[in-house]
């Protein structure tokens, strides 16, 4: 008696638990994540009775200046005479960009004019004064 082989093999690649493999990397990928926010610089800002919100979120930069007259750009330290390079190289990356100032409430005057002119001179005219709201009494 002769035995047979079988030749013909299957070329197919089974997909049947490529559903549940698909699942776990998006588990996977959702506890890995990590979503970076903005630390900036400790600052109090001053308080406002009205404020008005920024619409989009997208076309923003941060810059925080502490009472110490420390001026971060983004999550970045900057000195405060080199605010108009780093503003001008953002609005070459992002002509659409809106410049959110946080500055402490105790920085003096001439400090925040220092920053107002160096951003002038970046060209970085649009700008958003973040405040806190004043808690009603």
């Amino acid at each position: 008696m002769k035995i047979r082989k079988k030749s013909s093999a299957k070329e197919t690649i089974p997909s049947g638990s490529m559903a549940d493999i698909v699942f776990l990397l998006l588990i996977f990928f959702m506890v890995s994540t990590v979503f970076k926010k903005y630390q900036g610089l400790k600052v109090r800002l001053p308080a406002t009775e009205i404020s008005e919100k920024v619409p989009t979120k997208r076309n923003i930069a941060h810059i925080y200046a502490d009472r110490a007259f420390n001026i971060s750009i983004d999550d970045k330290l900057v000195d405060p005479y080199a605010v108009h390079s780093v503003v001008r190289q953002k609005l070459v990356d992002n002509p659409r960009l809106i410049f959110s100032l946080k500055i402490d409430e105790k920085l003096q005057y001439g400090n925040v004019n220092i920053l107002i002119e160096e951003m002038r001179k970046g060209n970085g005219l649009r700008v958003n004064f973040a405040t806190r709201r004043k808690r009603k009494s």
